[in-house]
């Protein structure tokens, strides 16, 4: 069993270690959920991933303004 420096320096090393797998893997995630956000509402600027979720958006946040063309063809 490890005891006094031996400890410490090995508490150390895996808090260093846990703390770049930590800091890579968010870095990761926050990339690939803003690469998913590809469609932009005109009106707000809201992103969504699909167009199904951006028609649904624009019929309930912007029931008066005039759907995009791109949306008309869309099964909601």
């Amino acid at each position: 069993m490890a005891r006094g420096q031996q400890k410490k320096q090995s508490q150390q090393k895996n808090a260093k270690k846990a703390a770049e797998k930590k800091k890579s893997q968010g870095a990761d995630q926050k990339t690939a959920a803003k690469a998913a956000l590809v469609h932009s509402c005109p009106v707000c600027l809201t992103q969504m991933p699909d167009p199904k979720t951006f028609k649904q958006h624009f019929e309930s946040k912007h029931p008066k303004s005039p759907m995009p063309p791109e949306l008309e063809d869309v099964q909601a």
